[in-house]
C-alpha cells in the first residue's frame, strides 16, 4: 500500500499548486474534475474506497502515515465514519454535520432519505448553513443525527457547545463524535492563546485542549447524554479499506 516518496511528494507539489492558482470556492466544487488525471493512476484492484466506490491499487500515503482516496480525497477515518452510519442504520431523517468533508457532503447532500444540514462556521468546507455549535439556530428536538467531528476541541466553550448538541437532538438520536484523544486527564488551558503555542501544548495551532476518552465521555453524560465508546481495532477488512487502527468514536445518544 505504501508509495514511494516521489510520487507522496509529486502529489503534494500538484495539490499546492492547483490551490494557488485556483479559487478555493471554484476549486472545491469542482474538485473530483481536477483529481482525476492523477487518480486514474491508481486504478487497480488491491484496495477500495468505500465512499466514492472506486478500486484503487494504492491509496496515497500520507506523510502523518493517514491513506488518502485520489478520486474522493476522502481519509481513513471518513471512510470509518461512512461505515458506521451505513451499518448503524442512521442515515434518514434530519442529519446536522458540522465541518463536512467534501467526500462526506457530496454524497450526503445527494441522499433523499435524509434531509441534509450542513454547516461551516468559518467558511473553510463546503456546507449550506453557518451555525455557531455554542449557539445552534434551530428549534429543539429537530435533529435525528449529528456528526461532530474534530470540532470540540477547537472550542472555548465547549460546555455550552454539548448543551446545545443536547438541546437539538431528538430522543433516541445520536450524536458521533471524534477527537484527537490522550492517556489520562483532559488537558486545557485558555490562558495559551498565540497560535505557535497552541499547536505546541494541544497539537494543532486553532486547538484549545486535548481531551481523554473518559474526560469526554464524562463531559457528554454530565449534560445528559448516555454515551458509547467504540474503539475499533485492526480486522482484516482494514488494508482493502485503507482504515487506520485503532480507533475511537464516542455516540452520545439521548
Amino acid at each position: 500500500m505504501r508509495l514511494c516518496k516521489g510520487r507522496v511528494d509529486m502529489y503534494i507539489f500538484i495539490k499546492e499548486t492547483i490551490k494557488a492558482l485556483i479559487p478555493k470556492d471554484f476549486l472545491f466544487k469542482n474538485e473530483q474534475i481536477f483529481r482525476f488525471p492523477y487518480a486514474i493512476f491508481f486504478i487497480g484492484n488491491n484496495h477500495k474506497c468505500n465512499i466514492c466506490q472506486k478500486k484503487l491499487r494504492s491509496f496515497i500515503l500520507l506523510k502523518n502515515d493517514d491513506l488518502l482516496c485520489p478520486f474522493c480525497g476522502s481519509l481513513s477515518r471518513k471512510r470509518r465514519l461512512w461505515h458506521l452510519l451505513n451499518h448503524n442504520n442512521v442515515l434518514n431523517g434530519n442529519l446536522l454535520h458540522f465541518s463536512p468533508s467534501r467526500s462526506l457532503y457530496r454524497i450526503l447532500r445527494k441522499n433523499k432519505a435524509i434531509t441534509y444540514y450542513s454547516s461551516d462556521f468559518e467558511n473553510e468546507f463546503l456546507a449550506d448553513y453557518k451555525f455557531d455549535i455554542t449557539n445552534i439556530n434551530q428549534e429543539s428536538e429537530k435533529f435525528d443525527t449529528i456528526i461532530c467531528y474534530h470540532i470540540l476541541e477547537h472550542i472555548i466553550d465547549d460546555h455550552k457547545a454539548i448543551s446545545e448538541l443536547y438541546r437539538v437532538l431528538k430522543p433516541k438520536g445520536s450524536v458521533y463524535i471524534q477527537t484527537p484523544f490522550k492517556e489520562g486527564d483532559i488537558y486545557e488551558d485558555y490562558s495559551i492563546i498565540a497560535p505557535e503555542e497552541r499547536k505546541k501544548h494541544f497539537g494543532q495551532d486553532n486547538h484549545v485542549r486535548i481531551y481523554s476518552i473518559e474526560g469526554l465521555k464524562n463531559r457528554l453524560m454530565n449534560n445528559g447524554f448516555n454515551v458509547s465508546a467504540k474503539t475499533l481495532n485492526e480486522t482484516d477488512g482494514d488494508s482493502y479499506y485503507g482504515l487506520k487502527s485503532p480507533e475511537t468514536i464516542l455516540i452520545a445518544t439521548k
